[in-house]
């Protein structure tokens, strides 16, 4: 077996236990309930490492300075995508809600 078979085979085994690990942390009664998206979130996280190292092949070498430069360049473009989308939604919600007590309180006289 090749060495960048291995490394793929051993990245598909990681990233298929992960996501195993994740329905069944969202579907079982044995972990506290408010606990369940912490769970979650620190399997997402080490599934986004797994992807990262064994199939993008991000490592700290000098070879991958420009695609580590290219995923925080796609990290802060999400980022603030996110980011302003929330603040426009709120925005929106605060003046939505603001008419919408108004009108009702018209209403009520």
């Amino acid at each position: 077996m090749s060495s960048g078979l291995l490394v793929y085979t051993i990245g598909l085994l990681l990233a298929a236990v992960l996501t195993v690990t994740s329905f069944w942390v969202a579907n079982t009664t044995a972990i506290w309930a408010p606990g369940v998206p912490a769970g979650l979130a620190v399997l997402a996280i080490a599934q986004m490492g797994v992807h990262l190292v064994f199939f993008l092949h991000i490592t700290t070498g000098p070879d991958s300075t420009h695609n580590v430069l290219a995923l925080a360049f796609g990290v802060l473009i999400v980022f603030l995508v996110l980011a302003g989308s929330l603040v426009i939604m709120a925005n929106l919600n605060e003046n939505m809600m603001a008419h919408g007590v108004k009108m009702n309180f018209e209403m009520q006289r």
